[in-house]
């Protein structure tokens, strides 16, 4: 929700005309449509799906376009085939999740009645959309809000403007406004999103930022699902494969140049290990993208993203820090906004690199003697979206899981919980709160509604004043 540009009253007031005029079609359309079929949630995530399939080339160059380059195979990878697997999987188990739940009775008091949990949509979400993942964030929360039978309303980041136009442009080939509408960050246009009397609103960002969304929505008494972030550390223990660890460490931690909310902000490595770490990082990135300018090596985002990272590693560098260059040639270029894989060795605690989300693709290494104190170091922290412990030993494995408190976690390798369509995802304290993915996502964007249906004859008439022996022995029996 970043103001970047400060319209006029009378383009701010339009824009908020406009979005509260989507809002009242859609909810006008839920009213008389409250409990979609599940043919009807599945016609929808099939359109969904031919949404992304049949422009998928187009979406693949808007993505590009706005990040400056952007690997086509990553977006492939982490988003186009993200969003048709997971959507497949919502449509394979919709009837299992729509079928209402059967819960248990008192016999004692309600002999013969029933009850039951009817999973119903909420009416109207808000979805908030990152410039990092635009397509996966995006399509993912819609499959969660669809299968749960809402209508949605889409705020796309100020960064994805090509994105955001195409998306536009093509959504009425597929759903009307009154099912699905995309809105452009043109300015100020998050922060009337954001206070719109929405049924749900999820949003996925920074902290700062996700701390004004939930102010502006607990306006309405809006809930929220936020997706934040943080210093989501690796662990390798001395009994794992440390070319194994630095393989999968690596993919993750420079694929989108590192611009990846669950990935390793950072990773502790046994203290004599860490040269070995760095040679073996140096082999295996510098065979994966041989020049800055390999098109399979993605830009950082924007020019304050670029200074962001730069600055935080020169002063790093200034206060004594080491970094080390993973892959010949320049470390940086702004004209392309391309940042070279680093690692970066005795960062000082208090300096940007080791107290801020980095976003970009340096790996800062902290060796360590004692397993205990990474724990406690990670503990004294914000819990951070994601923690990676890696070993083979299962006893040391639970051990940490259960010690280190994060949003999700994937062990002997980074990031691929988020990928698992039937776990839930999101964060815990200052990286986020609620989740979705899978059916999580589906219960998130549903109201659990009970429903008693009382028997025919009803032992509670018996409590009906005026109260007397009976009454007194029944209570007295039920309470003993």
């Amino acid at each position: 929700m970043t103001d970047s540009v400060s319209p006029t009253p009378a383009s701010a007031e339009a824009q908020r005309e406009t979005l509260e005029q989507t809002l009242a079609l859609q909810r006008k359309a839920y009213l008389a449509n409250p409990y979609p079929s599940r043919a009807q949630r599945k016609d929808d995530l099939l359109r969904l799906k031919a949404f992304v399939r049949d422009n998928r080339d187009a979406i693949l160059d808007a993505i590009s376009a706005d990040y400056g380059n952007r690997s086509r195979h990553e977006t492939l990878f982490a988003e186009i085939y993200g969003v048709l697997d997971g959507i497949d999987h919502a449509i394979g188990n919709l009837r299992k999740w729509m079928k209402p739940q059967r819960r248990s009775i008192d016999l004692k008091n309600f002999f013969g009645a029933r009850n039951r949990v009817i999973p119903q949509p909420l009416g109207v979400v808000g979805h908030i959309v990152p410039w990092n993942f635009p397509i996966f964030l995006c399509f993912g929360g819609l499959t969660s809000a669809f299968a749960a039978g809402n209508r949605c309303m889409v705020k796309m980041s100020e960064n994805s403007r090509g994105l955001a136009r195409l998306l536009i442009e093509l959504a009425p080939k597929y759903f009307p406004a009154d099912k699905l509408a995309f809105f452009d960050e043109t300015g100020g246009v998050g922060i009337a999103f954001s206070q719109l009397k929405f049924d749900h609103l999820l949003f996925t960002g920074s902290g700062q930022t996700g701390r004004a969304v939930m102010a502006a929505a607990s306006q309405n008494l809006c809930p929220v699902t936020l997706e934040l972030g943080g210093k989501a550390p690796a662990l390798v223990c001395d009994d794992f494969p440390l070319r194994t660890a630095v393989e999968r460490i690596t993919f993750f931690k420079y694929f989108n140049a590192g611009q990846i909310c669950t990935t390793a902000d950072h990773a502790f490595v046994p203290q004599g290990r860490i040269a070995e770490f760095v040679e073996i990082a140096r082999t295996v990135v510098s065979a994966r993208y041989p020049a800055l300018h390999s098109p399979d090596y993605t830009s950082v985002i924007d020019d304050r993203a670029f200074q962001r990272i730069t600055q935080a590693l020169e002063e790093a560098r200034d206060r004594g820090a080491t970094l080390i260059q993973l892959i010949p040639g320049p470390a940086w270029d702004a004209a392309s906004r391309k940042i070279a894989p680093h690692i970066v060795l005795d960062a000082p605690a208090d300096c940007a690199l080791r107290t801020r989300e980095i976003f970009g693709p340096v790996l800062p290494l902290i060796g360590y003697s004692d397993i205990n104190q990474v724990v406690d170091s990670i503990n004294a922290g914000p819990r951070p979206l994601a923690f990676y412990p890696f070993s083979h030993d299962k006893a040391l494995v639970h051990d940490l899981i259960h010690r280190v408190m994060s949003g999700g976690v994937t062990v002997n390798d980074i990031v691929l919980h988020t990928g698992q369509h039937d776990m839930p995802f999101g964060g815990v304290g200052e990286s986020g709160m609620g989740h979705y993915h899978g059916h999580e996502g589906f219960v998130t964007f549903s109201k659990l509604r009970p429903v008693f249906y009382q028997a025919p004859f009803s032992a509670v008439k018996f409590l009906w004043p005026p109260y007397g022996k009976f009454a007194t022995r029944y209570l007295d029996f039920l309470t003993r």
